[in-house]
């Protein structure tokens, strides 16, 4: 049963979210440095980088175990995100809403990342399998911003547990994640293709308003 949901439902897009300067001094030189180096977060952030900036990274920057927030969405617990959205988009509450709804969208609600061991949890049971690095892939988007998907190759587990699983977390070097978009199934070119469904994880030990905070963050 929970083959065909997770390979079904498990195909997600890159999502390059608008990123927040984060920028602050610290008096002459070092905040001008400091500064700076913000500046290129943010832009790495909203999709603007050179191929020559992407590095590999470990599947331990993924370590851990997430929860999925489309429970969250449908539960009305992020009208509050998507009301701050309206206010600086083109989209009123109701249509974010409803953009998230598909993007979210998973009954995989739950992650665990454990060396090269990922499990995935939905109401129907659990999957888990060992994945070794596959590359990555740097991706382009129709409004011109990039995104990199960092792609992982099952080597072994259950039958049910995809072939490939890619995240999308805005980053493109090492760096341990705070949240992430993760495409997965058993066609490799396929999974790159996917715009639409990215089912998004944050950390298991959040609450629901800290989730909330974090996104309002970004």
């Amino acid at each position: 049963m929970l083959a065909g949901a997770i390979v079904a439902v498990l195909a997600l897009p890159v999502h390059a979210g608008s990123g927040q300067d984060q920028g602050h001094s610290h008096g002459h030189n070092h905040g001008h440095s400091h500064e700076q180096v913000d500046e290129q977060a943010r832009r790495i952030h909203q999709g603007h980088f050179d191929d020559a900036q992407v590095q590999a990274r470990p599947l331990s920057d993924w370590a851990g175990e997430w929860q999925s927030v489309y429970p969250l969405l449908m539960a009305g617990q992020l009208d509050q995100v998507m009301s701050s959205k309206a206010e600086k988009g083109d989209k009123t509450a109701a249509e974010y809403r409803r953009y998230y709804e598909t993007g979210y969208r998973t009954d995989v609600d739950r992650i665990a990342i454990d060396g090269d061991r990922v499990t995935f949890r939905s109401a129907k049971g659990s999957a888990s399998a060992r994945y070794v690095s596959d590359g990555f892939e740097i991706l382009t988007y129709p409004k011109g911003n990039r995104g990199v998907r960092y792609v992982f190759r099952k080597t072994e587990g259950d039958a049910a547990a995809p072939d490939f699983i890619q995240f999308s977390d805005h980053k493109i070097a090492p760096q341990a994640a705070d949240h992430y978009h993760l495409y997965w199934g058993n066609d490799r070119a396929a999974i790159l293709r996917e715009l639409t469904n990215w089912p998004t994880y944050y950390p298991a030990t959040l609450s629901p308003a800290q989730i909330v905070q974090e996104m309002l963050a970004h």
